[in-house]
């Protein structure tokens, strides 16, 4: 359960605040609906059926400045796990992106980057569907961790780079 004021990761939506919990009636059925709004722009609400747990399951608490030093600290222990079935492979990341481990997001950004830069070597680019979870796990992963360490998103891979070591 969470509560007015708590500051959650709503999947790949975002930081957000809980402004309200209310009822609404959205369906001709009242319900309980966590009232999101997101902390970079105001006008993005959501409603989350507090007891849709699948709905639910989507948010976490976003996690606090040594958090994110402790998975810049695993960071290179972290394994890739790059899938040559392309059909696996998408099933695969789109499971990491929905149930947003960090630990997992953290290996599938690790895994494309590496990739990026093996087939960069070849002059070839990333598929264009790999290329898109690349860039729905950084916006994840560095949206979460700006805000955890209150700094601007621009400066998250600078940050992780000089920790990393």
């Amino acid at each position: 359960m969470y509560n007015i004021g708590d500051v959650v990761m709503y999947g790949t939506f975002g930081i957000c605040k809980i402004a309200s919990i209310e009822k609404r009636d959205f369906m001709g059925e009242e319900n309980d609906y966590y009232i999101l709004r997101h902390v970079y722009n105001e006008k993005n609400t959501f409603y989350v059926p507090v007891d849709n747990e699948l709905a639910v399951s989507r948010l976490h608490k976003v996690c606090s400045k040594a958090d994110v030093d402790e998975l810049i600290g695993h960071m290179n222990a972290e394994a890739p796990i790059w899938i040559d079935n392309e059909i696996k492979r998408k099933e695969e990341y789109s499971r990491i992106i929905k149930e947003g481990n960090k630990h997992e997001i953290i290996r599938l950004i690790k895994t494309l980057y590496l990739r990026r830069k093996e087939l960069y070597a070849e002059k070839k680019k990333l598929r264009s569907s790999d290329g898109s979870y690349l860039t729905l796990a950084e916006n994840m992963l560095y949206e979460e961790f700006a805000y955890a360490l209150d700094i601007d998103r621009s400066e998250v891979v600078d940050y992780i780079e000089k920790h990393i070591a």
